[in-house]
């Protein structure tokens, strides 16, 4: 990536250069022109914001106390381990569509113009001459998110249906992964996905540890060296986790995946047994065990999980093209203001002069309407045009060489 000399480039990382065009873009948003046009978005972004703020209080995090095998024990009520990466529900599908869609004022420019025909004094034309348009942009917008979300639903469905070995008293059960939680003993077999979040505590192999992949949490290729807890290795059998009175203390759940704090204890030996734990001992949940057979006591689960917390928020991806053409919009909007003032003034000027009108003010003003006329025709079909390529290109249907 070549060198960046601005002070622009030295104040971003390298990971934020892909955003710079977008940052160019917004920094011109001011004066006039951002109240007029974005000042509505900005309004209602911070009433909501402070609305959901209000009704949805966090929950404090704090350190919890694990014992082996038994949830039951724990205090207080921990998160189902799901994974939800849904961006609506039922209830908030459409009305969270149309917002994503008339934010933009491209779109809400379309919106405003469509409903200004219900006005008898400015109605020009048939109405479906302006609701067609928009209402096939909108049913392709809501159709492709629709498809999108349901996919999303199915990955979700099948990741939190997987199935994983409990150890329980009476042996070993089968459980789903959305079932399970804190305090349960999960057995994580060779090239399994690790459900939630969980402290180290016995490995099939000799040594004492195992290897597991990482590259779904951080991105990095190198297997990554897990110790188990040597107390609890060291039992003869799986069986005997249950025949001592062992806890973890965790601290509470956080974003970083490289540190922890935490303790394991045994009561019931003379005297009692103190282990501290490092993130050696841990096994983050989205990673991959490379070798051999892990078992675990879960910590952490759901969105308390550290793959969770280092998660955002699904957002929809907008594109240069796509700001530049809402920017280049509004000043289209603009010159369409400006025009209307002149064909205003021009009609003024007319009925003062009624007797003196000429044959060359009346081409000037149907000029004007005409152009008026084009120009919206010609937002029309680029909006369209702009939907129709989004849609059909990530179904593989629109093709380059179809047109070559």
């Amino acid at each position: 990536m070549p060198l960046m000399m601005s002070e622009e480039g030295f104040e971003n990382e390298e990971s934020d250069y892909h955003t710079l065009p977008r940052a160019r873009i917004m920094q011109r948003k001011r004066g006039l022109e951002w109240f007029v046009c974005d000042g509505w978005k900005f309004l209602c972004t911070s009433c909501c914001g402070w609305l959901i703020n209000i009704c949805r209080r966090k929950k404090e995090l704090k350190a919890r106390t694990v014992w082996l095998g038994c949830p039951e024990k724990c205090e207080e009520k921990h998160p189902r381990n799901s994974i939800k990466n849904q961006k609506y529900n039922v209830f908030t599908f459409i009305p969270g569509v149309l917002y994503e869609q008339f934010k933009f004022f491209l779109n809400l420019y379309f919106l405003v113009i469509s409903c200004s025909q219900f006005v008898p004094a400015l109605k020009i034309g048939y109405l479906y001459t302006y609701w067609a348009p928009l209402g096939f942009v909108l049913a392709v917008t809501m159709t492709r998110e629709a498809i999108d979300e349901f996919r999303r639903f199915q990955r979700d469905k099948e990741v939190n249906s997987q199935l994983y070995s409990k150890l329980t008293v009476r042996g070993k059960v089968q459980v789903k992964s959305s079932d399970i939680q804190v305090g349960d003993l999960i057995i994580v077999e060779k090239n399994q996905r690790i459900p939630s979040d969980m402290v180290f505590l016995r490995t099939s192999e000799k040594a004492g540890s195992c290897f597991i992949r990482t590259d779904q949490l951080d991105g990095e290729t190198d297997w990554k060296l897990k110790v188990a807890v040597s107390c609890t290795q060291r039992l003869p059998a799986l069986g005997d986790l249950f025949s001592i009175s062992a806890y973890v203390y965790a601290q509470k759940p956080q974003m970083d995946i490289h540190s922890f704090e935490g303790t394991f204890t045994r009561e019931d030996s003379d005297p009692p047994i103190h282990e501290s734990l490092s993130i050696e001992n841990t096994l983050w949940a989205s990673t991959i065990v490379a070798s051999g057979t892990v078992i675990g006591v879960v910590i952490y689960t759901g969105k308390e999980t550290r793959s969770v917390m280092n998660t955002s928020n699904p957002k929809n991806k907008v594109g240069l093209l796509d700001l530049e053409l809402n920017r280049l919009t509004k000043a289209l909007f603009l010159a369409l203001v400006a025009l209307s003032i002149v064909m205003v003034t021009l009609q003024g000027f007319w009925c003062f002069l009624k007797s003196h009108a000429t044959i060359f003010t009346l081409t000037v003003i149907n000029t004007l309407f005409a152009l008026i006329y084009v120009t919206l025709f010609l937002l029309f079909v680029l909006l369209l045009y702009l939907f129709f390529f989004s849609f059909l290109q990530p179904l593989e249907f629109f093709k380059f060489h179809f047109f070559f």
